[in-house]
């Protein structure tokens, strides 16, 4: 059998998706036939196109690298030459590791991850592999992606490697804005490395990978590269096209020959993605004799580019705008990092869902089915609009304090609540920044509107509070904390008015006292008043114990570890108390065990459930859906999925 050889017979291996119970927890459905909704698996889309079953049509094996989502996926196209195909819920064919990558030699899909060919992929999928001659630690240096892809680069019948490093050892990653805002490390590297093969097709023997160059200079785009090699242009030759960390194309025409590549200065092609980590596959999709683009997002979508076939002055191709490919509905999901909130969003007696994510959405999916049904039948899920645009809270240039490299993440977290007390519901928003902004709702019970964004206000008695390591200064009277934590609104002393539960600027449990005001509520500065266990990092891990009746502190961390905590207040065992449920590698429950001179005690009794659904974090609210009165738990995920946890309390339990 030669290398490169892939067995004309298989077997189909396909493994359920999660949708019984595990650990009490589930994914909720959607339960609404023939509703289309955007193709995705978990956090980061790496696309596989392929006709994974045979059947003569292209269809899309999607990895997903992440938790807990974690494995590879076959989406089938249910056939019909249709450019933009409705696919069928995916059905995990096994795990998903980091860095695969797909290549097509003279009509074959080759599958590698790093060091290894998957020449029997549709039979074993990742189970089995050939070890590749070439050490996956050529390249020195930290290592952000490392993608192996085959092609005949010089055109002499043999086939190479060629080599996609995403290097971020000049970033560095964390803290590194002067007071100005701007970024003094270095930035991200996308290196493009050619290793011959000087063997045989059968016993392929590469030289040390080198450096591609482009214009004199090393091919270097922001991140991670995943490069495509393919005739573009129709010249015979092959050129090279890029995507990068953040999002972008680029395009680096072949100005020489088929056997001895000259690459001419790379060119930007002016199409962007929803959101960055872009994963991009060359191949002709449509079967119109161009080449395409067929592109991963971060939060798990997979995109359809379409090569016009035109081309501009410099014979760089056009490319239309992404197309998200759609599947028949099947699980509820709604970005990456979801954070939803359960609430009668249109007033119509159910509770629906408010989400926020991490490309910084506000998004509502509508409960169809009215009250008292556990599984409701849900909508498609819809962004919300603020003084008519699209809500979207994004980091730009310098308000991640991860660098640059976070520009289009915005990680929206929410409340909902009457925050001026008109009777509408409003929208109380964190994000990335670490603002506390709020969307009063002008509109009415049944049909709301948003008006554009303003800062949460408080009413300082002394020096303006702030994260030690922001680089710039929050607008006078008004709240800034830890980025990516969610302000949870609550009368906390029953007094009528809305107060506000959050992490204040050095990682504790604050409470934040609330006063009516003619343009909403204001704030007073935060009180540590809940004492419990210890510190703990933005996982839940306790790093420290506190002497008794000390503040607890839910992240000890600072910068790029700071914040990072979700969690919601709710009298989950039924003694009368409000208990937090915060996020973990799961959710742990921290019970009220009673308050004393002004002081609440939270004891953590662990975690709800076993299983795992946390890469970076969780996002707890509850519902009653079943309407018997007892709050039910709904936990937001970082794949995007939401499970459903019922109350032990509850009546048929």
């Amino acid at each position: 059998m030669k290398y490169f050889a892939i067995k004309t017979t298989y077997s189909l291996i396909i493994f359920p998706l999660l949708h019984g119970f595990i650990c009490g927890q589930h994914r909720i459905e959607y339960n609404h036939p023939n509703l289309k909704v955007d193709l995705g698996v978990g956090l980061w889309a790496w696309p596989l196109p392929i006709d994974y079953d045979k059947d003569g049509d292209l269809d899309l094996v999607v990895s997903c690298p992440d938790k807990p989502h974690n494995g590879t996926y076959f989406f089938e196209n249910p056939g019909g030459n249709q450019k933009m195909p409705i696919f069928k819920p995916g059905q995990r064919i096994g795990k998903g590791p980091q860095n695969v990558q797909i290549s097509y030699i003279n009509g074959e899909a080759l599958i590698s991850t790093p060091g290894r060919l998957h020449s029997q992929f549709r039979e074993t999928q990742f189970t089995t592999s050939t070890k590749l001659p070439l050490s996956v630690h050529f390249h020195e240096g930290k290592k952000r992606a490392n993608q192996w892809k085959f092609a005949d680069f010089d055109q002499d019948g043999l086939t190479d490697l060629l080599l996609g490093i995403g290097d971020w050892q000049d970033y560095g990653w964390d803290n590194a804005f002067d007071s100005k805002g701007q970024w003094k490390q270095g930035p991200l590297h996308g290196y493009v490395y050619f290793a011959k093969n000087i063997g045989t097709l059968d016993r392929p023997k590469y030289k040390t990978p080198q450096k591609i160059q482009a214009d004199g200079k090393s091919v270097d785009v922001y991140g991670m590269p995943s490069p495509n090699l393919a005739d573009f242009d129709n010249d015979g030759d092959l050129d090279l096209l890029c995507g990068e960390f953040l999002d972008g194309f680029t395009y680096f025409p072949n100005i020489g020959t088929p056997k001895k590549p000259v690459y001419a200065t790379g060119i930007r092609i002016p199409v962007k993605m929803d959101l960055q980590m872009i994963t991009p596959v060359v191949l002709d999709w449509d079967g119109d004799k161009d080449l395409d683009i067929i592109c991963g997002d971060e939060d798990g979508r997979v995109a359809f580019i379409e090569n016009t076939g035109k081309f501009t002055e410099t014979k760089t191709p056009v490319f239309l705008e992404p197309k998200y490919f759609q599947q028949e509905a099947a699980n509820v999901k709604f970005g990456a990092l979801v954070t939803p909130v359960g609430f009668d969003w249109d007033g119509d007696g159910d509770q629906d869902l408010v989400c926020g994510n991490t490309a910084g959405y506000i998004g509502l999916i509508e409960n169809l089915s009215g009250p008292g049904v556990e599984k409701p039948k849900f909508a498609r899920p819809i962004h919300l609009k603020a003084d008519g645009e699209t809500i979207r809270l994004q980091a730009g240039r310098n308000g991640s304090i991860q660098g640059p490299c976070e520009a289009k993440w915005g990680y929206s977290t929410i409340s909902v609540a009457d925050w001026d007390h008109d009777g509408l519901p409003d929208i109380i928003a964190n994000g990335i920044w670490g603002k506390i902004i709020w969307f009063r709702n002008i509109g009415t019970r049944r049909q709301p509107r948003l008006a554009k964004s303003r800062l949460v206000e408080v009413a300082w008695n002394e020096r303006q509070k702030k994260p030690s390591w922001n680089w710039w200064n929050p607008t006078e009277g008004t709240l800034t904390t830890q980025w990516r934590t969610t302000p949870f609104v609550h009368d906390w002393n029953k007094d009528g008015i809305n107060d506000l539960i959050m992490l204040d600027h050095e990682g504790y449990l604050a409470y934040f006292m609330g006063t009516k005001s003619s343009m909403g509520n204001i704030l007073h500065p935060p009180r540590r008043i809940f004492h419990g266990k210890g510190e703990y990092d933005s996982a839940h891990r306790l790093k420290s114990r506190n002497p008794l009746d000390s503040p607890i502190r839910l992240n000890i961390g600072s910068a790029g570890k700071s914040g990072r905590r979700k969690f919601c207040l709710s009298d989950w065992d039924g003694d009368g108390l409000t208990d937090l449920l915060v996020n973990s590698i799961n959710v742990n429950l921290l019970r009220n065990t009673g308050e004393k001179e002004g002081i609440v005690n939270l004891r953590d009794v662990g975690t709800l459930s076993n299983l795992v659904l946390a890469g970076h974090t969780t996002s707890p609210t509850t519902v009653d859906w079943n309407a018997d009165g007892i709050p039910d738990l709904l936990i937001g995920a970082e794949d995007g999925f939401l499970y459903y946890h019922r109350n032990p309390r509850s009546k048929d339990f």
